[in-house]
């Protein structure tokens, strides 16, 4: 069973060109990709920062602050 039409591989694969499943659709992998990529760190920047922001108001504020003075 061929999917692209040969029935051997006994031809130049330099005259076949691309042999790979789902050919053309490079571009749209990467804009999903790069979409992907950039939606996931918003994401992470927005849970972080919500986790910062409640860590901050835990404990005591003065102990907080002797804590740090040492460091």
């Amino acid at each position: 069973m061929s999917t692209i039409g040969y029935d051997s591989w006994a031809v130049d694969l330099a005259e076949v060109g691309a042999v790979y499943p789902l050919q053309g659709t490079e571009w749209l992998m990467v804009i999903l990709g790069v979409a992907f990529w950039i939606g996931w760190h918003r994401i992470q920047f927005v849970r972080e920062g919500a986790h910062l922001e409640e860590a901050k108001h835990m404990g005591d504020e003065e102990k907080i602050k002797e804590l740090l003075k040492k460091y």
